[in-house]
């Protein structure tokens, strides 16, 4: 019985190495390096490479709104558009404007004392934040209506951003100066500053996209309750952009 066993055996054996050999044979000697080329993800996920968006030669449109901030008597919500047109890829000239709602901030408080020496505060009605005092000086600073300003902008950096394991959008960052018209004070007084900021976009098709930015608007508000002052008011602003031509061409 052991010999029949030992004969079977040595008759499987051969069998068995052969069929080895062959399946490797078929399947080839694949590297892990090959098989990541070769396998189902290579044919789902293509490399991304160069600019997903170009903005040479384009016109961007782009309306918004932007909130002041860190306001000790009235809070700005600007409501403005801005229409900028790109030289290079990173060079543009932009033009906005927009008109600010100006109200109460509520981080002033009115305090006062009794006759105890007790202190109460409260805080301020519109109607004692806004018009002139005795001496005919601004009762308080900081509210500002129509705004112009034309800002050079100059966006040095552009990336892309995975969103999903097959989804990528592009983004770039910019940085923008120039002079800017402030219609301020009661009176509307218009005076002349400047604009400093920094953006970004994101990109969701080729004419399409996302924007925020962060500006300093730097101005001199005459008659104030301390005479004349510099003035730099910190606004955030959202909005989104079109760009025309809807299209563009690869170079």
């Amino acid at each position: 019985m052991k010999r029949v066993l030992l004969m079977l055996a040595l008759l499987v054996m051969p069998s068995l190495a052969f069929a080895q050999k062959s399946t490797e044979d078929e399947a080839g000697d694949v590297s892990e390096v090959d098989k990541d080329s070769s396998g189902p993800l290579r044919d789902r996920i293509r490399p991304v490479t160069g600019h997903l968006f170009l903005m040479k030669g384009r016109f961007e449109l782009s309306p918004g709104i932007s909130i002041s901030v860190k306001d000790a008597f009235f809070t700005k919500y600007v409501f403005g558009l801005s229409a900028t047109y790109y030289f290079t890829e990173s060079l543009g000239l932009s033009l906005r404007g927009g008109y600010a709602l100006s109200v109460t901030s509520g981080a002033a408080q009115i305090c006062v004392r009794d006759a105890s020496g007790n202190a109460s505060c409260r805080l301020p009605t519109d109607t004692e934040l806004n018009g002139l005092d005795a001496n005919g000086r601004t009762k308080a600073f900081g509210k500002i209506g129509l705004l112009a300003g034309l800002d050079l902008q100059w966006a040095p950096v552009y990336g892309k951003i995975s969103l999903t394991a097959e989804k990528v959008i592009g983004f770039n960052m910019y940085a923008m100066a120039g002079p800017q018209l402030v219609q301020q004070g009661p009176n509307n007084a218009l005076t002349v500053g400047g604009n400093v900021g920094l953006g970004m976009r994101f990109f969701f098709n080729r004419w399409l996209c996302l924007r925020t930015e962060l500006r300093d608007v730097i101005y001199m508000e005459p008659n104030g309750p301390i005479g004349d002052s510099l003035r730099n008011q910190l606004m955030i602003d959202f909005g989104f952009s079109l760009f025309f031509p809807t299209t563009f061409t690869e170079g």
